[in-house]
């Protein structure tokens, strides 16, 4: 069970389609400014429905968040299932943390939680368990698979996790945050991710 269900969250027939609704309303109007009466208008039920289903908005905004952030976690390891080269499934993995960036999805759920961290001191540490944090989880599980098959050489699994995601968010995180991202070109891109690849393995790839 996850950390959503144990806090109150139930599901139904319906619980799907009150999921989109609150996807569409959150990511047009931010947290603060959705209100129930549009989610459930948007998802089309009723708003005891809703209710019924999450107790406390910030757990349908948290449940959106960890839906979105979970399948794309699932479409990017079901890409480098079986025995890949350990560059291809970097490769791919700093593919998927970029395309995550740069999409409106990505995007916009930051600017939530940043924006509305200080009035919900608790958002950004759940957001975090449910985005990064996920991310970072399954990072450090691929990573170690490759240490004990012997072509990656890393004691910290956890800093060498993290330097990953870093690596790949130079020069587009900060365009992104200043509201630049018109000038983020789809080279520029292919640059990022080819770059923190070549970085991590020089030091932490395997030779000879």
């Amino acid at each position: 069970m996850n950390a959503i269900a144990d806090h109150g969250v139930r599901r139904g027939r319906k619980f799907e389609q009150v999921l989109d609704g609150a996807r569409k309303i959150f990511l047009r109007d931010g947290f603060e400014r959705a209100s129930v009466d549009d989610i459930a208008r948007e998802a089309g039920v009723s708003k005891a429905t809703i209710y019924a289903y999450f107790p406390d908005k910030q757990l349908l905004f948290l449940e959106v968040a960890r839906c979105e952030c979970h399948r794309q976690t699932e479409e990017a390891e079901a890409s480098v299932e079986g025995d890949v080269p350990v560059r291809v499934a970097l490769t791919i993995a700093a593919e998927r943390i970029v395309q995550f960036l740069m999409s409106d999805f990505g995007q916009r759920m930051y600017r939530i939680v940043v924006g509305e961290g200080e009035r919900f001191p608790g958002l950004g540490r759940q957001f975090y368990d449910f985005g990064p944090g996920l991310i970072h989880d399954r990072l450090v599980h691929h990573l170690r698979c490759y240490v004990e098959g012997g072509t990656l050489r890393i004691d910290d699994l956890d800093l060498a996790a993290d330097q990953f995601a870093q690596l790949c968010k130079a020069a587009i995180h900060e365009k992104l945050i200043f509201g630049m991202a018109e000038t983020i070109r789809p080279e520029d891109l292919h640059r990022s991710v080819h770059g923190a690849v070549d970085m991590f393995m020089a030091r932490y790839g395997v030779t000879g």
